[in-house]
C-alpha cells in the first residue's frame, strides 16, 4: 500500500484536486443561480487548485517522458553527440526545477513571517503555497527517473 501510495503519489494528489475544484465549482453555480448570492470563497481555492493541478500535473507528465521538449536539434546531431547533449539538457532541466523549488520555498518562508492571509476565508496564505516546493522536487525526482530509464534503455540497445 505505501509503494503505491508513493508510486502515485502526484496522480492522487490530482483527483483528489480535480474532484474537489469540480465539487466547488458546481456548488458554486447552483449558489449563484438559485439565489443571487455567489460563493466568494471559490475562486481563491479554485486558483490555488489550479496552480497545484498544474505542478502535479507536470510531475505526471516528468514520469511518463510526456514534459514539453523540442527535440528538433537533438535529431539533427549525429549519434555520437545525442546522449551528451540529452544528458546536459536532463542537468538543466533539474536544476532549473531545483530552482524553481528553493524560489517556491522562499516564497512560502516570507508567507509565514509576514502572516498574510487569503483575502476571502482569511486563512494563513502558507497553507496554499505549502505543496509547491514539494511538488517541484517531485517533479524533478520523476524526470531523474524517467531520464535515467531512457539512458539505460538507449544503452541497452547499443
Amino acid at each position: 500500500m505505501l509503494a503505491f501510495l508513493i508510486r502515485e503519489a502526484e496522480r492522487l494528489v490530482c483527483v483528489v484536486l480535480f474532484l474537489g475544484m469540480t465539487l466547488i465549482g458546481f456548488a458554486n453555480v447552483v449558489v449563484r443561480y438559485g439565489t443571487s448570492y455567489s460563493f466568494a470563497a471559490s475562486e481563491e481555492l479554485l486558483t490555488n487548485g489550479f496552480l497545484l493541478l498544474t505542478v502535479f500535473g507536470a510531475a505526471i507528465a516528468a514520469r511518463q517522458g510526456q514534459h514539453l521538449a523540442v527535440t528538433a536539434v537533438v535529431d539533427l546531431l549525429p549519434p555520437a553527440l545525442r546522449r551528451p547533449v540529452v544528458l546536459i539538457s536532463a542537468a538543466l532541466s533539474v536544476l532549473l526545477l531545483l530552482a524553481s523549488a528553493w524560489l517556491a520555498w522562499q516564497s512560502l518562508t516570507v508567507l509565514l513571517a509576514n502572516g498574510l492571509r487569503s483575502y476571502a476565508l482569511g486563512i494563513p496564505a502558507w497553507y496554499y503555497q505549502a505543496a509547491v516546493p514539494f511538488a517541484f522536487v517531485l517533479i524533478a525526482i520523476r524526470f531523474v527517473a524517467h531520464t535515467v530509464a531512457e539512458y539505460r534503455e538507449a544503452c541497452a540497445h547499443d
